[in-house]
């Protein structure tokens, strides 16, 4: 005889409760530009906390404490107002960390840091912190396979200073300097015509500033593959939060 007393239905699946993000710029958050590359390539139910090193600061304020000393290495970020300003990487460097720590406070169990320069000492409780410059490289050299990489940097002072980096590469990257800040796409088309006519293979844009209109400037003009870390970054960072 068949059992005709209804079933219970089965209960709903249970999504990941309390899933955050913190993302960590040097400049000011949240980014207008990074905003929507991130929440495309993140799963569903996931907050995104952003921070800032230079929240709530004036130009007079960012001016007289992130003022770069000399011969210091740089870093440049993107402003509210869509304006860049350059800073002193170690006067940056040490409030990160503090943002870290305020990131882990809120319940963030991945902090991402919007920036590929190369931080020395950054560190978390126990949060995941993804450094850009520590995963995108060496994936990078692992594709490319031999190619010659050519890096869209955005300040001259940054080839030398953040040189040390690049080791991964089985050839070296030419690097050449053009800023995703300026409103502008002219300077652009122009650099990377010259990286792919100087030997360049592919590119690699090596900022976060970079979104998807650069790279389809980059790749008009160089005929050549572009990868956008900004968004290489959001899809390796959606598969572990």
């Amino acid at each position: 005889m068949l059992d005709r007393t209804p079933k219970p239905a089965s209960a709903p699946e249970t999504a990941p409760l309390g899933r955050k993000l913190g993302t960590i710029t040097p400049g000011q958050a949240p980014r207008a530009d990074l905003t929507p590359i991130l929440e495309a390539a993140l799963p569903e139910g996931v907050a995104l906390i952003q921070k800032g090193v230079l929240d709530g600061l004036s130009a007079e304020e960012i001016a007289a404490g992130f003022a770069p000393a000399p011969g210091a290495p740089v870093i440049i970020s993107r402003l509210l107002d869509g304006a860049s300003a350059v800073m002193d990487k170690h006067k940056v460097e040490a409030n990160i960390q503090r943002l870290v720590t305020e990131l882990e406070d809120a319940g963030c169990t991945t902090i991402l840091l919007l920036c590929t320069g190369k931080f020395e000492a950054l560190h978390t409780r126990s949060a995941r912190l993804v450094e850009p410059q520590k995963v995108l490289l060496p994936s990078l050299a692992a594709l490319t396979q031999g190619l010659r990489v050519g890096l869209l940097v955005p300040l001259p002072e940054q080839i030398d200073s953040e040189g040390g980096k690049f080791a991964a590469f089985d050839t070296p990257p030419i690097a050449a300097a053009v800023s995703p800040y300026e409103p502008a796409n002219d300077a652009l088309a122009e650099t990377a015509r010259a990286l792919a006519e100087a030997g360049a293979e592919i590119l690699m844009t090596d900022c976060m500033g970079f979104v998807e209109h650069h790279r389809d400037t980059a790749r008009a003009a160089s005929g050549l593959p572009v990868v956008l870390s900004s968004a290489l970054i959001a899809k390796l960072v959606a598969e572990i939060v």
